[in-house]
């Protein structure tokens, strides 16, 4: 048993020595810098500025959140197709849905710039119709669309994931007693795929609250997110003790958001996100 345990330790060391260094350590200077100022005093001083950007953190919430729902409504039916169709449909659809993750974000983001300019792909189809141009780059809803674009992976693969696991025998029994398409939906597939749309949502909101890069280039400065705000501190204002308060308390709504997940979907569901 001895044996067993200090070989289970010795496999494992090499991550705990990862999470130590590169997780952990980094979320210590955060806290430090949260709550000194530049000559290493305690202070609860950038704590409470963190007010002055409450307009800024409800729209990046606010924005984050649309773009997750708008990925759940486009991921849920796709997923179920998906994990309906024979093996050989599953991996052409799985590449298809992973295909754009092996290009960088900043390629993928630049390609919707040339999508939505004034002078984009787009338009220029739209003027070949005869309708008159569309402004969409600079606009929230630019931002939101280069959210879905580049996240939405992240909520079909683990709807996917679940509803591939789903005991089908279930469906069509509920239907050969009766039950029609709405009540399948409502009382079978959806309670079976609430870890899925659990994980989902909480792998995309994430990374859609915290983004800069996608707002900058689609936003075109016209408007701030949270992550906009941090990126200013670290980079251009030097401010590294508000940029580490604004970081603690986007982290903390990143962890009571996984936290609510858990709780709705109970942690013992496979798929749910655990922390």
């Amino acid at each position: 048993m001895k044996k067993k345990s200090l070989s289970k330790k010795l496999t494992a060391s090499p991550y705990l020595v990862w999470a130590a260094i590169f997780i952990i350590v980094p979320l210590i200077f955060v806290v430090y810098y949260s709550v000194t100022d530049g000559n290493g005093n305690f202070t609860l001083e950038y704590i409470m500025d963190i007010g002055k950007y409450k307009d800024v953190m409800l729209n990046s919430i606010w924005l984050g959140f649309i773009a997750t729902v708008i990925s759940l409504v486009i991921s849920y039916p796709l997923a179920y197709i998906m994990a309906r169709s024979g093996a050989n449909v599953q991996r052409t659809m799985m590449i298809l849905v992973m295909l754009p993750m092996w290009m960088n974000l900043l390629i993928r983001t630049y390609s919707m710039m040339i999508l939505l300019q004034d002078t984009g792909i787009i338009n220029t189809a739209l003027s070949w119709l005869g309708i008159p141009p569309l402004h969409m780059i600079n606009t929230q809803g630019a931002v939101v669309l280069g959210m879905v674009y580049n996240y939405i992976p992240y909520m079909i693969l683990p709807l996917y994931s679940i509803m591939a696991k789903m005991d089908h025998n279930l469906i069509e029994a509920a239907e050969d007693l009766g039950a029609n398409k709405l009540t399948v939906l409502k009382d079978i597939i959806l309670p079976l795929s609430l870890p899925g749309i659990a994980s989902g949502f909480t792998m995309v909101f994430v990374p859609s609250v915290s983004t800069f890069y996608i707002s900058k280039k689609l936003g075109g400065n016209t408007f701030s997110l949270i992550g906009d705000v941090i990126e200013m501190q670290f980079k251009s204002a030097n401010n590294y003790n508000l940029g580490a308060a604004l970081s603690l308390v986007l982290m903390v709504l990143i962890i009571v958001c996984m936290m609510v997940m858990n709780r709705f979907t109970g942690e013992d569901d496979d798929g749910g996100v655990l922390i």
